[in-house]
């Protein structure tokens, strides 16, 4: 497993780490008992990096991971990530108000079960308050020992630039893969200049860059890929053809098609970190070995003639989901 700085003074983490979405019920029913044995996967895989957020499940997967680390016994074996920011609250739907990230610190602190936590993103911007106080705040959790880095999740190259100024980001998360390539129009160019990373969060499309992609009867009963574009037909129909001619250059290269796509993420740039989501552990093996692969530039090419840029049918999101990401290109 590839190693890479998390941000410019950050640990070393793995280059593929964890995104515990999966242990909610967003893609679908999961139970903790198997979240439990992902994590030990984790461990085994070489894997050291977790990403979660107050908001999923409500909690559940920082409980989750929380109790995990319990059980141990001992110190967390992984640098862990979490999030605040995005709410329950009808006309208020991001809250970045000082006293909500102090209290939702707090209680992430509680259910994770740690003193300290290694990374802590601001999970979407509310646009009641300038970035540079946000920041601030965010800072203040430094110089208090409950968090060790700060971060931003879906903001603009702009918006980094502005919150650095203030204190050092050290990553910026944003959806990219072969499937999603706007941070190629900016924020990684940004991140790699300021010295923070750019964590990769979807990094095998939501499963349309692996060997097993939804079908459109299985996201019925997945709330968040039933409403998205590119899993709504015609597109998904368009998406699972490009995703043949994908898996059978894979097979070409004697790979999983998730390790190849794992593959080209992180050979797009050092500063770039991928976190995939899974319940399945064979899957999960998939996704690690990405991390050991290196690519030539014939490799690249290859990949490039398949899934040549913008070949993806359908927005990343439908206009609801839209609300709350920066868009800058």
């Amino acid at each position: 497993m590839k190693q890479r700085k998390l941000g410019q003074d950050g640990p070393m983490v793995s280059a593929v780490g964890y995104g515990a979405m999966s242990f909610t019920d967003f893609y679908g029913p999961v139970d903790d008992a198997n979240s439990g044995q992902v994590l030990d996967a984790c461990l085994e895989m070489g894997i050291t990096h977790l990403d979660t957020s107050n908001v999923y499940g409500m909690g559940r997967s920082e409980m989750v991971i929380g109790d995990w680390l319990r059980a141990r016994g001992g110190a967390s074996p992984f640098t862990i990530a979490t999030k605040v920011g995005i709410t329950r609250d009808p006309e208020h739907r991001f809250n970045n108000a000082p006293d909500h990230l102090a209290q939702s610190l707090d209680e992430s602190l509680r259910r994770l079960g740690v003193e300290v936590i290694d990374l802590y993103y601001v999970h979407r911007r509310d646009l009641r308050h300038e970035i540079e106080e946000v920041t601030e705040t965010m800072a203040g959790f430094i110089k208090a020992g409950k968090i060790k880095a700060i971060g931003y999740s879906e903001i603009a190259p702009s918006s980094l630039r502005r919150a650095h100024a203030v204190h050092p980001i050290a990553a910026v998360q944003s959806e990219y893969s072969l499937s999603t390539r706007g941070p190629d129009l900016g924020i990684r160019q940004t991140c790699a200049a300021l010295g923070a990373s750019l964590v990769a969060f979807s990094p095998v499309g939501r499963g349309l860059l692996t060997d097993r992609p939804h079908s459109l009867a299985a996201v019925q009963d997945m709330p968040f890929l039933v409403n998205n574009p590119r899993f709504m037909e015609p597109h998904i129909s368009a998406n699972l053809a490009y995703n043949a001619k994908f898996r059978a250059l894979a097979t070409e290269m004697d790979v999983p098609a998730a390790t190849l796509a794992i593959a080209w993420v992180l050979h797009q740039g050092d500063e770039v970190i991928a976190i995939p989501g899974t319940r399945h552990i064979d899957h999960l093996t998939e996704l690690a070995e990405g991390g050991a692969m290196d690519l030539t530039a014939a490799d690249i090419a290859r990949i490039e003639e398949v899934l040549p840029v913008g070949w993806a049918h359908g927005d990343r999101y439908s206009a609801a989901q839209w609300v709350g990401p920066e868009r800058y290109c």
